[in-house]
């Protein structure tokens, strides 16, 4: 699939930014709000969220909504930047391993996940809506937004471990990838997540992403990729250094 795709710029979206605007339906009112999101390793939007919420307490009512991942926060012009709108339905999400994933992905939310209001929701994805520029606007299908659920299974697994052990004994590293590679400033960058396409950094309030040269399947690929990523942060800092 050529770079140039419309699902892959969708999806990188959907996998690089922490927060979004929901839609969701008040009775004949559409209601906004913004959410902070993650998502699994298909690309499925996940969201923590009170039954106290206004939101919540529309799905329960009507679990259809949308999400709008913005790309266009640092740009001049907003409207030549990409967003992407991502229709589907809400529904609870049983699953420790995403929960997992969503508190990586914002530390803060550990402070709530035992309270009894809060759960864990997932989008079911009908279809997205990309908007990349002027006159690059598509309808995509959930089967081209979503990643291969047959490819994810192994690296799901493993990836609690890779992020423990590269945050606890390749600081460095992480730190390459987020000043090197993603030109991002400042200490203490943290690895939150990798899915089969990239893997993601936080610090603070500031996120980033990295894409992988090629999928990774299994702890042994990812591994792989981390160290390729690892060799270009070195090299773009002995070039720096010249």
């Amino acid at each position: 699939m050529p770079e140039t795709d419309p699902a892959i710029t969708a999806r990188r979206l959907v996998r690089g930014l922490d927060r979004a605007a929901l839609a969701t339906a008040a009775g004949a009112w559409p209601y906004a709000s913004l959410v902070i999101v993650a998502c699994d390793h298909r690309a499925r939007p996940l969201l923590l969220i009170s039954q106290l919420a206004e939101h919540t307490q529309n799905l329960a009512a009507d679990g259809r909504a949308s999400l709008l991942f913005d790309g266009t926060a640092r740009l001049v012009s907003p409207l030549t930047g990409a967003r992407v709108t991502v229709l589907g339905s809400l529904f609870k999400c049983d699953d420790g391993r995403n929960l997992a994933r969503f508190i990586a992905r914002h530390p803060d939310a550990a402070d709530y996940t035992g309270f009894a209001d809060f759960s864990l929701y997932r989008m079911e994805v009908t279809r997205a809506h990309l908007v990349a520029g002027f006159g690059a606007i598509h309808w995509i299908t959930a089967a081209d937004l979503l990643f291969d659920d047959g490819k994810t299974e192994a690296l799901a697994a493993a990836e609690a471990d890779i992020v423990e052990h590269m945050n606890a004994d390749h600081a460095d590293a992480v730190a390459g990838y987020a000043n090197r590679l993603a030109k991002r400033r400042g200490r203490g960058w943290f690895l939150t997540g990798v899915d089969p396409e990239g893997c993601d950094l936080r610090r603070r309030g500031d996120v980033a992403r990295l894409e992988f040269d090629s999928e990774v399947g299994d702890a042994g690929e990812a591994r792989a990729a981390l160290v390729a990523l690892a060799k270009r942060a070195r090299a773009a800092d002995n070039t720096k250094g010249r």
